[in-house]
């Protein structure tokens, strides 16, 4: 089954483009978490400890996100993916990781992906106020944009790659 029936003010169709739009955003979340999880086990280094706090931190927002983000997929009406095959298919990030395992290395990968998904977040906001007649969806995701910013800018910081 594709899709329960809701009368919330917004024609299937364009429901059906907003949730395709939110199922690569909820697969790119779990993407990033697995990420943030696996930099956070497999750390090494001089920064070990404070890295692996650094790298726990992270991911509880991530996690918080992809529960919000599956959740307003069913709020309109749709069913959200669930499964590793369905987030590596619909995902815009790659499935890759850092060739070591120092933090550096981990942040490198992570901020690439956060500037991904920022990018990505920022062309769908309009879409979904104008052109599908979902502000609801538009303002959600601008704030889920903001958290990407904050996380990227803690990753530039450690990293010191401000241009």
């Amino acid at each position: 089954m594709e899709s329960t029936e809701t009368a919330i003010g917004i024609k299937k169709d364009n429901r059906k483009a907003v949730v395709k739009m939110l199922k690569q955003l909820l697969s790119d979340e779990f993407i990033m978490y697995t990420k943030y999880r696996n930099a956070h086990w497999n750390v090494e280094g001089l920064d070990f400890h404070s890295k692996h706090v650094f790298f726990e931190e992270e991911y509880g927002k991530l996690e918080k996100t992809i529960d919000e983000v599956a959740e307003r997929i069913r709020m309109l009406g749709f069913y959200a993916p669930g499964s590793m095959q369905q987030f590596l298919e619909l995902s815009g990030l790659k499935e890759n990781g850092p060739g070591t395992n120092d933090s550096a290395s981990f942040m490198e990968v992570l901020l690439e992906d956060h500037n991904t998904m920022i990018q990505f977040i920022r062309e769908s906001i309009g879409e979904n106020a104008e052109a599908h007649n979902d502000e609801g969806t538009a303002d959600f995701i601008t704030a889920i944009m903001q958290m990407h910013e904050q996380m990227a800018w803690m990753l530039r910081s450690s990293l010191k790659t401000f241009s």
